[in-house]
This record gives C-alpha cells, structure tokens and sequence, in this order.
C-alpha cells in the first residue's frame, strides 16, 4: 500500500515565516514532519510550497519539494487545487497513491498515533473518501449564526426556522481542525461530487474527534504549541 504524505504551506501570512519559526528550538513544521516519520503506514514525504525557506526546511526531514505554481500561490488560491497539483506530480513520480496524507506546515500538535488511527478507520471502511480530525464547538453552531445584514443589523443565516436556545436541543455540528487530512489518493482528490469547500476530501467524509487544533496565526499560538508538544510527551525531532 503507496501511503504518502504532502506537506502544503504558502510563504505569504499575516505572521511572517510562521511555518519555520522555533517550538522548543525546532522549526514548526519538522514537528508534523516527524509525526509523520513515525507513522507505521507513510512511505513517502513531499512538501509543496512557493517558499524556498519552507521547502528547504521540510528537506531536513527528508520531504520532497514540489515547486507551486505562482497560480496556486496568492492569498485566494484554494488548498485543494494545490491537492490536486502535487499529486499529480507524485504519481508521475512513483505511480498511483491509495493514501495521501495531507499535512498543513503551520500546525505543530500532531502525533502519529492521530495520524495512524485516520489511516486505519480508512482501511476498515471502503466506502469513506477521507477521515479528518474534527471537534465540537457547540457554543458557535451553525444554527445559532446571524448575518449581517446591509444595514447593519442581524438576521438569521439559515431563514427563519426556530432554533431552540438550549445547545442539546441541536443536532451535533463539527469543525475540521485542518491539522492534517486523510484522503484515499486520486478518489477523494479528483471527486467531481467532493463536498464543498475542501472538495479534495472526496463525498464520504468521517471525523476523528478531538479536543481541537491548535494551528499557527499569531506567536501566542507558538506558546500553545509549545505547551501541547509538552503536555502530551511529543518526542523531539531528530532532524
């Protein structure tokens, strides 16, 4: 079984270099990357990126670069169309992948039991396109959203339905944690039906609950990173 694993991160943010800025003296990015390294299923390493300092980075830990197009490259540029580019690059490389694992560089709270355990309820089920770590945030459910409307006031995003004020009244909603996703290769990627707006992770998607991700925006994220990489006993990476 081909089980790779992509690495995606743009050089352009809001924190300037924030995929290679140190956690506990390593670059954010190799933390994922050595998850992934201690994966028992993943066989191959790539990173695509418009940023030599990231893809130069993920080097150290052994990942492929794969060059991103200036196209895919902007602040509107969609994740999945550079899904789509890099595996087409991989697959001209080593034939076709059952399994990508797709990583995202500025999130640093992954291990490989996660990793592993979205790869084998893969496995176990044929008919699921993607498993993706997910939590519950009932407080902001969808339900309760309002839209601001052109006067400034508030309406209710989904119509005028009643929606009940007690939280376990609600159908469960979840949100993905974009720490990594788990897609069954060309299947979910290239899904015409995928469902929006991640349409790369195919139409049958299964969560893997969590406690929630703690992706990088600011430099107190670097903190809470840091904090988790503690907590949960992360080894340190050996690149």
């Amino acid at each position: 079984m081909q089980v790779a694993t992509l690495m995606i991160g743009r050089g352009g943010s809001s924190l300037k270099n924030k995929n290679v800025l140190p956690v506990l003296g390593v670059p954010l990015l190799l933390w994922g990357a050595a998850a992934a390294h201690r994966s028992r299923y993943v066989n191959s390493y790539y990173c695509s990126s418009d940023d030599e300092t990231i893809l130069d980075t993920a080097a150290r830990a052994g990942y492929t670069p794969i060059r991103r197009p200036d196209a895919l490259s902007s602040a509107t540029a969609q994740s999945c169309d550079a899904v789509k580019h890099a595996l087409d690059i991989i697959e001209q490389t080593q034939g076709p992948i059952d399994i990508l694992v797709l990583q995202h560089a500025n999130v640093g709270t992954i291990s490989e039991t996660m990793i592993d355990d979205c790869i084998e309820m893969l496995i176990a089920d044929p008919s699921v396109s993607s498993v993706v770590p997910s939590h519950d945030k009932s407080e902001y459910h969808p339900m309760r959203a309002k839209r601001v409307m052109p006067d400034g006031s508030l309406q209710s995003f989904f119509g005028e339905g009643k929606v009940s004020a007690n939280r376990q009244d609600l159908p469960q909603a979840v949100f993905f944690d974009h720490s990594f996703w788990v897609l069954r290769g060309r299947q979910a990627v290239f899904d015409e039906n995928g469902q929006g707006p991640w349409t790369c992770m195919g139409s049958r998607i299964l969560p893997y609950m969590t406690t929630g991700c703690l992706d990088v925006h600011d430099l107190e994220d670097l903190d809470r990173t840091a904090a988790w990489i503690t907590e949960h006993g992360i080894p340190h990476p050996s690149f």
